[in-house]
């Protein structure tokens, strides 16, 4: 009877290091799939990305005699302005520094408004 139970225990063990060796195999696939994943996973993103950019490439390219051509029309119209602004400077340059100077040289002195309230 001792040696079936030393036989049962020697088989239990047996068993259980079969079940140790089972999980630790399930163990490493697992690590092994997820390391397969991130891998594929990054090689997507990179072609995704690759395409995407050459995707803009074209669109930059298709798009550059507009961008061009619109980039020189803003130019013009900023000359334009700018012309426009110089002239009006110079017409009224004159009348401005006038201004200026009669207000500044021409002073009328007079009480301040409160000192006159106070005064009265």
């Amino acid at each position: 009877m001792a040696a079936q139970q030393s036989q049962g225990i020697q088989t239990l063990l047996e068993a259980e290091k079969e079940a140790a060796k089972t999980v630790q195999q399930a163990r490493q696939y697992r690590v092994q799939r997820l390391k397969d994943a991130r891998t594929e996973a990054t090689k997507e993103i990179e072609e995704y990305k690759k395409a995407k950019e050459a995707e803009f490439k074209d669109f930059e390219a298709s798009h550059a005699g507009v961008i061009q051509s619109t980039q020189s029309s803003v130019d013009g119209e900023t000359e334009v302005k700018l012309q426009e602004i110089t002239d009006h400077y110079n017409s009224n340059k004159e009348k401005v520094v006038k201004k200026l100077l009669d207000r500044v040289v021409l002073v009328q002195p007079e009480l301040h408004r409160n000192l006159k309230k106070f005064g009265q």
